[in-house]
């Protein structure tokens, strides 16, 4: 059973009993086993480990981990240090040039924001390697929706970034309008420039934050 050490054990808790979560386990189990999988097995869930439900103030969905060496860490558009920039993410880094919110040196490792409290939330949480969405369509997606609807019904305001029409999809599960949803084309080089440049999220989103209380992202 997972442990995540953080109040989002109880939700945890509730769906690693269903059987859906079972047959997932046994299908990631004998994927791990014979193929290679991405991330490593310990940092499947580090998007929840280092952003807990009461700390989160900032989803940002993404839809499937990297499928190339090195690069997913269990944090949607995040790499390592050292690890060249993917194209969605440098895109993503010059949005926020653009906007005129970054504040000291930048790092493709997102962690900072995670501590912060931005959810870097994957729909499916795994990956076979060279493989994109090969495990899609395995129960991740019930999974990770049913904790996008759960801070969506929660009475917290929080901001939701939606990039691309597979996160615009979840739009229907963040039920409370007290939340800020911010929607537009994925920063993917075949739709940065169609939507994605110009958006004004990251500015937005800390503008929301400062009028409800809370701290800005630094990003």
């Amino acid at each position: 059973m997972i442990n995540v050490a953080n109040d989002w054990q109880p939700l945890f808790d509730q769906e690693q009993v269903k059987p859906y979560y079972l047959e997932l386990r046994s299908f990631l189990k004998g994927e791990y086993r014979t193929k290679t999988v991405f991330p490593p097995m310990d940092e499947i869930f580090n998007a929840f480990r280092l952003t807990p439900f009461a700390s989160t103030r900032v989803i940002i969905v993404g839809q499937d981990p990297y499928h190339e060496p090195g690069q997913a860490m269990g944090l949607s558009f995040s790499v390592r240090e050292g690890t060249e920039e993917p194209p969605s993410l440098r895109n993503i880094h010059q949005e926020i040039i653009d906007e005129k919110v970054l504040q000291g040196p930048w790092s493709p490792d997102l962690s900072r924001w995670a501590k912060q409290g931005v959810l870097l939330l994957n729909s499916t949480l795994t990956v076979q390697a060279h493989r994109a969405a090969s495990h899609s369509g395995h129960g991740w997606e019930r999974f990770t929706d049913t904790c996008i609807a759960e801070l969506g019904s929660d009475s917290v305001p929080r901001v939701f970034m939606l990039w691309g029409s597979y996160a615009r999809s979840k739009k229907s599960l963040i039920a409370n309008p007290a939340h800020l949803v911010l929607e537009s084309a994925h920063p993917s080089p075949l739709s940065a420039y169609r939507g994605f440049f110009g958006n004004g999220h990251f500015r937005a989103c800390n503008d929301f934050l400062i009028r409800n209380g809370f701290n800005p992202i630094v990003w």
